[in-house]
């Protein structure tokens, strides 16, 4: 058997899209509305994980790095998540502000690309949602020390158990002064919805000084 028999035949995996389609009349004027409509569409679909998203970022290097996240919040102004700001995405946010997210509904045969601005969410609205999580999950907010290094998982289970015992008459727990929330304003985003012969609709919103300009762009 050759070396190239060997390999998987991935050059043959191809699916057909063709559950939908996307023109120009059925968007809405407002990006944000057609984000939250599209969230609403793939929840009613029962997808498994529908919040879930990759977010990118570009570290000091000038390097990209991505990771799925889970967007808490799809406001007028953006897409709101959660994480510790020392792991490595909060010190690539830091540094460079500029992100990208990307949403993939396989079963709907979508995807929403975002281009934009990452900025911290008031601590008011951190505490807000740090308290609403449950018990925990905040305590493993606080044991993680995301993105470092540790010596194996046996210490990261023994930090969380420690601090289980501790709490375990009084749920408030104080939200971390290192975890909170960021916004990802966009000043792009594209909806993707897939057709046959991979002639795929892809309709773009672009952010002008007179607002928000719609173009279609070629698959």
């Amino acid at each position: 058997m050759s070396n190239r028999e060997k390999k998987m035949n991935l050059s043959s995996i191809r699916v057909e899209y063709d559950l939908h389609e996307l023109n120009e009349d059925m968007l809405e004027k407002d990006p944000m509305v057609q984000a939250q409509k599209w969230m609403k569409e793939a929840i009613e679909a029962g997808i498994q994980e529908p919040t879930a998203f990759t977010l990118s970022t570009v570290n000091a290097l000038g390097r990209p790095s991505s990771r799925v996240m889970l967007v808490k919040d799809i406001t007028d102004e953006g897409f709101c998540f959660f994480t510790n700001y020392e792991s490595n995405k909060g010190i690539d946010i830091a540094g460079n502000p500029y992100v990208s997210i990307n949403f993939f509904w396989i079963e709907l045969q979508r995807q929403l690309r975002v281009q934009g601005v990452a900025e911290k969410i008031s601590e008011a609205e951190s505490d807000e949602y740090f308290n609403s999580r449950p018990l925990g999950s905040r305590i493993g907010a606080i044991v993680s020390k995301q993105s470092r290094e540790i010596p194996d998982r046996k210490s990261l289970d023994a930090a969380y158990e420690s601090m289980m015992k501790d709490t375990a008459h009084h749920e408030h727990i104080k939200r971390p002064s290192y975890w909170g929330g960021y916004l990802v304003k966009p000043y792009y985003m594209e909806f993707w919805q897939g057709r046959p012969n991979r002639l795929h609709d892809r309709l773009v919103y672009e952010k002008q000084p007179q607002g928000w300009v719609i173009k279609r762009l070629s698959p």
